[in-house]
């Protein structure tokens, strides 16, 4: 597919994560009028937390512990966001009744994030992981008992024309994600700003 000239290489290049978020949401299943957790809002995060409103989920709700980047998530399509850190309480309330949310992401790669994903999921509700934290501890008790069904997520080849066509259509909003373009004679302060969660979400470098 060619994008249309209408879309800047800035936006075009948002094709590789995008297409990341929506293996993502794939493996969810079908998110029509479904309750969506999306734990860490990093760049990844943030768009699978978009990717998910698109394909109809009736609400987002988004952890991170960066107030700033729970911000951007906010502006890209979540309904709550949560920061865990200052507010952990909020989102234990969404465990009563064992669990509230029929779907929850995981992009952080932190086991705190993990475990608290699995407490807020309903019964026989899916866990999908993006986030690489290595080895970590999972009270299988509870995946069990709650017959949650836990799912990896890696490849994302075959999404990566879907992500294309939302991203020509416009369907994802994309402006709030790129927080600085650097020329690539400025690739060490490119990296810098990029480490900065409070004041960066995704840093590009340029060519041109």
């Amino acid at each position: 597919m060619t994008l249309p000239e209408t879309i800047t290489p800035q936006e075009a290049a948002f094709a590789e994560p995008l297409s990341v978020a929506l293996a993502a949401v794939r493996k969810a299943g079908d998110l029509m009028g479904k309750k969506v957790l999306v734990t860490g809002t990093g760049p990844i995060g943030a768009l699978v937390v978009a990717a998910a409103k698109v394909h109809g989920a009736l609400q987002v709700v988004a952890t991170d512990v960066v107030d700033e980047a729970l911000a951007r998530a906010r502006q890209v399509g979540a309904d709550d966001t949560i920061n865990v850190a200052t507010h952990a309480s909020e989102l234990e309330a969404y465990g009563e009744g064992k669990g509230t949310f029929d779907v929850a992401i995981e992009a952080s790669g932190n086991e705190t994030a993990l475990r608290g994903a699995l407490d807020v999921i309903r019964p026989r509700g899916r866990l999908v992981i993006l986030g690489l934290g290595g080895d970590v501890n999972l009270p299988l008790n509870q995946l069990v008992a709650k017959e949650i069904q836990m799912l990896g997520n890696f490849r994302f080849h075959e999404e990566f024309q879907w992500a294309v066509e939302l991203i020509g259509e416009k369907r994802i909003p994309l402006d709030p994600l790129l927080t600085g373009v650097y020329p690539i004679e400025d690739a060490v302060a490119a990296f810098e700003a990029a480490n900065d969660r409070k004041t960066a979400m995704k840093v590009q470098l340029s060519f041109a």
